[in-house]
C-alpha cells in the first residue's frame, strides 16, 4: 500500500514538473493575458482537464513558478556566508548572493518582476502577491539585519537595502536587455563597487 502511495506520488510530482515546464515555455511566449490552460496543456501534452486538476487558474500556475524561483533564491542567500566576520562582509557576501542569482537566471529575473510579454502585477490575486513579495524580502532581510549591525536604524537599514536593491535590479535589466552594452560597462563589476563603497559612504554619513 505504501508502496503503490509512493510511485503514485513521484507521478504526480512528474506530471506537476512537466506542466510547469510547458506553462513557463507558453508564459515567455505568450504573457500571462496571452497564454491559456489549453495552450498550457497542449504545450505538456495533457488535456486542459487533466491541468486544472493540478492547478485552479492559470495564474496559480505562474504564482507556483515564481514560489519555485524564490525558493532556490532564498537557499543561495541562505548558503552565502561571509569569509570575515564582520557585518560589512556578511552585508557584501548576501547581496552579491541575489544579484549572482538573478544574473545567472534571467528568466527568474523575467517572473520575479513580471518581465515575461504583457505580463502586470494585476496577474495574480492580492494574497498570492502577499506571499510571493514576503517570500521576496525574505532573500533580502539578511542584507537589512547587516546593514543595522553596522550602526543603522532599523528604519535606515530598510532604506538603504532599497536603494541597494533597486540599484542591483537596475543593473540586472541593464544587461538583460543589453543596453549596459552603451556604457560599456559591466553589471557585476558596477554592483561589486557599490558594495565596496557602501559602509564608507555609510560611516561618512554617520560621522556628518
Amino acid at each position: 500500500m505504501q508502496a503503490r502511495l509512493q510511485r503514485q506520488q513521484a507521478l504526480n510530482d512528474s506530471r506537476r514538473a512537466l506542466m510547469l515546464d510547458a506553462a513557463r515555455s507558453v508564459f515567455q511566449r505568450l504573457g500571462i493575458e496571452g497564454a491559456s490552460i489549453r495552450e498550457i496543456a497542449k504545450a505538456a501534452g495533457y488535456t486542459p482537464g487533466a491541468i486544472y486538476s493540478y492547478f485552479e487558474n492559470k495564474e496559480a500556475i505562474y504564482g507556483a513558478l515564481l514560489a519555485e524561483s524564490l525558493e532556490r533564491l532564498n537557499e543561495v542567500v541562505d548558503a552565502a556566508d561571509a569569509i570575515e566576520g564582520s557585518a560589512a562582509d556578511m552585508l557584501k557576501a548576501k547581496a552579491s548572493a541575489w544579484f549572482g542569482f538573478y544574473a545567472a537566471n534571467p528568466r527568474d529575473l523575467d517572473l520575479g518582476f513580471y518581465l515575461v510579454q504583457g505580463m502586470q502585477p494585476r496577474g495574480l490575486n492580492a494574497e498570492l502577491n502577499f506571499q510571493l513579495n514576503d517570500r521576496l524580502h525574505d532573500a533580502l532581510r539578511p542584507c537589512e539585519a547587516a546593514l543595522q549591525a553596522m550602526g543603522l536604524t532599523a528604519d535606515e537599514a530598510l532604506r538603504e537595502n532599497t536603494a541597494l536593491f533597486a540599484h542591483g535590479v537596475g543593473l540586472l535589466l541593464l544587461q538583460h536587455t543589453g543596453r549596459i552594452r552603451m556604457f560599456g560597462q559591466e553589471a557585476t563589476d558596477l554592483f561589486t563597487r557599490y558594495l565596496d563603497d557602501l559602509p564608507g559612504r555609510l560611516a561618512r554619513g554617520k560621522a556628518a
